[in-house]
């Protein structure tokens, strides 16, 4: 459907195309990527979705080449939930401590964290996220110079219903 719209950008007409290798997921308890994923393209996923289970529904769209790709410096962090081993050194165990404390495994910013008051904590960061303990979501970009959006529903599949709980005055 994505593929039926277009743009017109400085006198051009330029078609919008579905970022194919993004997709929205369903989201868990305490985790918001809950290891389903649901393509904004035809991919022959079989996956099911279940009574019970919470999903976003996330269509990308980009008047690139529509596949997005990681670039650029990281500021959004997400703590892996589950068990994990020690962090080696101590800017690293006193970083997921305030993590803990304060975000659990929701995502974060870098922003937040200086808000906090916490500081000299980037090595501390690092190591988390090389060790696995914390995943790094660095910013996602198309061809240099494209557009692109994300448009997101989030709902619950009920016995006889799905029922959308982002559904506001303005979407």
């Amino acid at each position: 459907v994505m593929e039926s719209y277009e743009i017109e950008l400085d006198g051009k007409t330029i078609p919008i195309k579905p970022i194919r290798n993004l997709c929205g997921h369903n989201i868990a308890p305490y985790s918001i990527h809950g290891g389903k994923s649901v393509s904004v393209v035809a991919s022959g996923d079989n996956t099911r979705m279940e009574e019970g289970e919470l999903f976003a529904i996330e269509t990308f769209g980009s008047t690139g080449r529509g596949y997005a790709v990681e670039q650029g410096v990281c500021s959004h962090y997400a703590k892996n939930p589950g068990q994990h081993p020690s962090p080696r050194t101590t800017v690293a165990k006193k970083l997921l401590s305030t993590i803990n404390k304060n975000f659990g495994t929701l995502p974060f910013c870098r922003r937040y964290i200086d808000r906090l008051g916490e500081t000299q904590y980037y090595l501390g960061l690092k190591n988390l996220v090389d060790s696995g303990i914390v995943n790094a979501y660095p910013p996602l970009h198309d061809v240099k110079g494209s557009y692109t959006a994300q448009f997101e529903h989030t709902f619950i599949l009920r016995p006889t219903v799905k029922e959308v709980l982002s559904r506001g005055d303005d979407y």
